[in-house]
């Protein structure tokens, strides 16, 4: 691959950073049962941002809505951030490789901000963090990574996009770039068509085998 060539990858975050999908699962199911009576909330709204599942979900209950914000704010100041096994080595040698690097989430600063207090040097791994306060159309439109590719001023044909939600994997494959689905959140076989490439996590994974995962002639 020419030297000169912008390598981009985007990283969805909750469950291919941080393993805490499962979380996020609880917390939603218990809104959705507690205000909707629906059962398997929480995988519903996988990849959607706070504003969409209002919009869809909670449209014209604005006390509902200011509850879930409260409570979601006491839940993420208290979470678990642990890394995706494997993805702290990838990162770092992506890195070095000259790789450009950034996080594409649909979660908000105030969220991040909690995440940036548990991981205090997350930010020196990442050349940019694209969080939803930064675009306007949520995944499955590929906005958020059509985005990412222009602020690298990379091409999708040497972007990578790495996801574990149907929305995200969705999003990811409309933009053009190679879309690596994490089984982290849902079976490998329930993901398998939906993106180019499957992983269980990053162990093992490096720059030169991620080169070899490529859609695309480079």
């Amino acid at each position: 691959m020419d030297r000169n060539t912008i390598i981009a990858a985007l990283f969805d975050f909750d469950g291919v950073i941080m393993d805490t999908e499962g979380q996020y699962t609880i917390f939603w199911d218990e809104q959705g049962y507690q205000y909707l009576g629906e059962k398997d909330f929480g995988r519903r709204i996988k990849g959607q941002t706070l504003t969409q599942i209002y919009d869809n979900h909670f449209a014209g209950m604005t006390d509902v809505q200011q509850q879930i914000r409260i409570d979601l704010d006491t839940f993420e100041a208290n979470m678990q951030f642990n890394y995706i096994p494997g993805v702290e080595a990838f990162l770092d040698d992506l890195k070095a490789n000259g790789v450009k690097i950034a996080v594409v989430t649909s979660s908000n600063e105030k969220k991040m901000a909690n995440v940036y207090k548990a991981h205090p040097r997350l930010t020196e791994r990442f050349d940019r963090i694209i969080t939803a306060d930064m675009f306007t159309e949520s995944k499955p439109n590929p906005e958020c990574f059509l985005l990412g590719m222009k602020l690298f001023e990379a091409v999708p044909a040497h972007t990578f996009v790495f996801e574990d939600s149907f929305h995200g994997l969705q999003a990811g494959m409309s933009s053009g770039a190679t879309v690596i689905g994490l089984a982290t959140t849902n079976p490998r076989e329930a993901i398998a068509g939906k993106c180019h490439h499957v992983l269980s996590d990053f162990i093992g994974i490096d720059f030169q085998m991620l080169c070899s995962y490529s859609n695309h002639n480079q």
